[in-house]
């Protein structure tokens, strides 16, 4: 099952959130409009304001304040990926040029910062506390994973907790957020709500530990970015550890080189991943968070909607781009 079947009951919703999207970029800055709609035209899935949306759906809500909210995590989502490329110096991503690379680093900073602000000033107009607290505290968690990412790069002796610390805060805490906040809009029970949160954490953890695998399984263009971006970077993903712990003393030196100095050759760390088995055994790490999520929604009712999101949890780890 592909992505837009998986999200066949919210097709309509995800119409509505466009609009949302392409009013709330209508800036009288022409700069901010022109480089909001490219880094939105660009597409990608659109994971976590659909989960924001399916959660909602599967726990009753039939209103249409959730379209705004999905909106709002789209921007913040968005803001982090400008922030993200220029940190990163990418110049290649969903399998065309970042905004970084045509407009500019000064330009994507900027325009990341204004979606990050328009984000708070659209989430003030829910009225809720509650979606406050859970989206507020979420951007600052993400920001605290972005700083501790970098006091990785190029470290060869980061651990599996301090990296799957990284993959919580930077990526599984917005998905964490998205779901929660679908579950507090539609006014779930606590139990639902804190079960709507655990899907989410570890649905984005699952969904960053295949990222790190096809990182060295993909194609450029499947995967829309430059493989191995991340070890020319210097991060340190669960592949890489995962070499280092159960490889050769030539392989683990090869790679912890190629770490620290995001120049190695690319084909011999990737020859090492292969030969030991680090990509099978990141994938059963993730397959393994999956069911974790797969679990959590025992708590919902069932639904065309709990029914997709129970599809996601194959999709997460199955997927190849």
């Amino acid at each position: 099952m592909n992505i837009a079947e998986l999200f066949t009951p919210i097709a309509n919703d995800m119409k509505s959130v466009d609009a949302v999207i392409r009013e709330r970029l209508n800036s009288e800055v022409v700069l901010i409009r022109t480089v909001g709609d490219y880094i939105i035209q660009a597409g990608g899935k659109r994971m976590r304001p659909a989960m924001l949306l399916m959660v909602a759906r599967a726990l009753g809500y039939n209103g249409t304040l959730h379209h705004l909210l999905a909106a709002v995590v789209e921007f913040i989502h968005t803001s982090t990926l400008l922030h993200d490329d220029v940190v990163d110096e990418s110049d290649m991503r969903r399998g065309r040029s970042t905004a970084n690379a045509v407009f500019g680093n000064a330009a994507s900073v900027l325009v990341g910062d204004y979606l990050y602000s328009r984000s708070f000033e659209m989430m003030v107009e829910a009225d809720s506390m509650r979606v406050m607290q859970v989206f507020s505290q979420a951007t600052t968690i993400i920001a605290e994973g972005e700083v501790l990412q970098l006091l990785n790069v190029h470290d060869p002796d980061v651990s599996f907790d301090r990296y799957l610390q990284v993959v919580q805060y930077k990526t599984a805490k917005l998905f964490e957020a998205s779901t929660q906040v679908g579950a507090i809009v539609a006014g779930a029970s606590a139990t639902q709500e804190a079960a709507a949160a655990a899907y989410g954490r570890h649905i984005g953890t699952a969904f960053q530990l295949i990222d790190d695998v096809l990182d060295y399984e993909g194609d450029a263009q499947a995967l829309g970015k430059n493989v191995g971006d991340d070890l020319r970077e210097g991060k340190p993903t669960l592949p890489l550890i995962r070499a280092m712990e159960v490889g050769t003393a030539a392989q683990r030196e090869l790679i912890r080189e190629a770490i620290r100095t995001g120049d190695a050759d690319f084909e011999a760390v990737a020859r090492a991943i292969h030969d030991t088995d680090a990509l099978e055994y990141t994938r059963q790490v993730a397959i393994a968070e999956a069911e974790k999520a797969r679990e959590q929604l025992q708590a919902f009712p069932a639904s065309e909607a709990t029914e997709s999101l129970l599809q996601f949890c194959g999709f997460a780890v199955n997927r190849d781009r």
